[in-house]
């Protein structure tokens, strides 16, 4: 996907970033990643909450193969509707609610509390 299509499918949400992500592409905003794509789809992190909004669309969830087991695994990552791809204002609430949804996981929590630990790096003096 065309890095400057996401300038426009994201201006009503605000800044974002892409980062390598595997073999895709993470989407980041606030410095977390609310969203990755992979194969030009877009995935949007959801929780128990916000997950019933993707099904009701028809949506499906990221997986993979654990080639450990040979199991396909389904992940919290679900793809986009079709519809919000021509609709920047509408995509940019899904993506709000996929930022507080992130905001509120216990990994990002841990996070954050693991980084409000760690000292502050002095300068060295010269």
């Amino acid at each position: 996907m065309d890095p400057h299509r996401f300038d426009d499918l994201f201006a009503a949400f605000g800044p974002i970033r892409l980062r390598r992500f595997f073999g895709g592409k993470g989407i980041v905003a606030d410095d977390v990643m609310i969203g990755m794509v992979f194969d030009d789809i877009i995935y949007f992190h959801t929780n128990a909450q916000t997950r019933g909004a993707f099904v009701a669309e028809g949506c499906k969830p990221f997986t993979f193969l654990k080639r450990s087991r040979n199991e396909m695994i389904a992940t919290h990552w679900y793809a986009l509707p079709e519809r919000l791809y021509d609709d920047p204002e509408e995509l940019a609430a899904w993506a709000r609610i996929a930022l507080d949804a992130r905001r509120n996981s216990p990994t990002e929590k841990k996070k954050r509390a693991k980084a409000a630990k760690k000292p502050a790096m002095k300068k060295k003096k010269r």
